[in-house]
């Protein structure tokens, strides 16, 4: 098999490929995820992406392999498993180092990925936008770059002399050049990207029209919640990362006033860091909001877990001390009538005073988001910036 093959992604199958889902548990490791929480979720995201799932096998280590990832004997586990479930590919739950991902596939004789290639792919079907594609090629390349070492190796079980390793040294370096020029141009037009949000939101500022900006765990209704107060129209699907593309609408609260409410990319547990700084334009939108809609899918098994990894990623974002509702979503799966809401008893703590609860599929408790968004708004803004909001946001775009 070519070294080029681990690079052509679930998306390029015209069947289902076979996935055999693969997760290393640390021993002493600081996060709050379980290790069958985060192995279902990968199977979701696999899922996504277009794959058949044939079985799955974890391992508790102090530190997973430096040269395959696994240990030994579960490496040998893992190959003796091929015969019995006829698997085509294999997905880590983890990042794989360049090294890892080449002894992997050369001990298990099929393509092997990560999750940090699992979510790309994902992320290449989602970008419908010119600004989305761009970051998600700019992530990919990024990606691709050092792991390019080893697509030539072809070339050295020739054997040594001529035609053999010159060329193929020759050639890797070709590719490299390729792809920073590459990497070049992409981060050349994002930062375009990035300057012409910069002069919107500029104007914005001027205009005095407040922000509002949707977070949340992929998965957790931002987009079903944008449809329902602004009537938008963007996609809603029970998938990972249905949506990818950053949406913004006006809305107008009960006292007439506007405000702009923007969607943004949703989060997920062990989110790749290039993928953070592929998407750092889009995700500048957050530092001009005035509030943060934190979203939460209260029905999911981790919703504990996954409100501390949001929490988290929005601390590397430097966002942790941004004001933010917390906004607790799908209680139409709970409870049958929008009357019983107030005598739900959440599975998990969070600040009441910061804490609403709603269906957005079933619009419940809007009036009452929408009066907590009015009542910050009011906190926030000055009087006299306040009286200016009406005859000005006319001009916003």
């Amino acid at each position: 098999m070519s070294r080029f093959d681990r690079q052509t992604f679930l998306t390029t199958q015209a069947e289902p490929e076979k996935a055999f889902l693969v997760g290393v548990e640390l021993k002493y490791s600081d996060s709050n995820w379980p290790i069958e929480g985060s192995i279902t979720e990968l199977s979701y995201l696999a899922q996504t992406a277009g794959a058949q799932i044939v079985g799955k096998l974890t391992q508790k280590v102090e530190n997973p392999s430096p040269s395959y990832y696994l240990g030994k004997g579960k490496l040998k586990e893992l190959i003796a498993l091929r015969q019995q479930c006829l698997y085509s590919v294999v997905i880590f739950n983890d990042e794989l180092s360049p090294r890892q991902q080449r002894n992997l596939e050369d001990a298990l004789e099929v393509k092997v990925i990560d999750r940090t290639a699992l979510i790309l792919d994902i992320f290449a079907r989602r970008a419908k936008t010119r600004e989305g594609q761009l970051q998600v090629e700019l992530a990919q390349h990024q990606y691709l770059l050092p792991r390019l070492a080893g697509q030539w190796s072809h070339l050295e079980r020739l054997g040594g002399g001529i035609g053999t390793r010159g060329p193929g040294e020759s050639q890797l370096e070709t590719d490299r050049r390729l792809i920073r020029n590459r990497i070049h141009r992409l981060k050349t037009q994002i930062e375009a990207i990035r300057q012409h949000r910069a002069l919107y939101r500029q104007k914005r500022k001027k205009n005095q029209i407040p922000v509002v900006a949707l977070v949340g765990y992929t998965n957790a209704g931002k987009s079903t919640l944008l449809n329902a107060l602004s009537h938008a129209g963007v996609t809603v699907e029970n998938k990972l990362f249905s949506t990818l593309d950053p949406v913004t609408r006006r809305l107008t609260l009960p006292d007439k006033r506007q405000f702009l409410l923007t969607d943004t990319v949703g989060f997920i547990h062990k989110l790749p860091p290039s993928i953070v700084a592929a998407f750092r334009a889009t995700l500048e939108e957050l530092e001009e909001a005035a509030l943060l809609l934190h979203i939460v899918d209260i029905t999911h098994i981790n919703a504990p877990e996954q409100f501390q990894t949001v929490e988290e990623i929005l601390a590397e974002l430097r966002l942790d001390t941004k004001p933010r509702l917390i906004v607790v979503n799908k209680l139409d799966l709970v409870v049958q009538d929008e009357a019983e809401l107030t005598s739900i008893s959440l599975p998990m703590t969070l600040p009441h005073s910061q804490t609403i609860i709603i269906s957005a599929h079933k619009a419940w408790g809007l009036d009452e988001l929408l009066h907590k968004i009015a009542t910050y708004l009011d906190t926030a803004q000055p009087l006299e910036t306040r009286t200016q909001i009406d005859a000005t946001a006319s001009s916003c775009n």
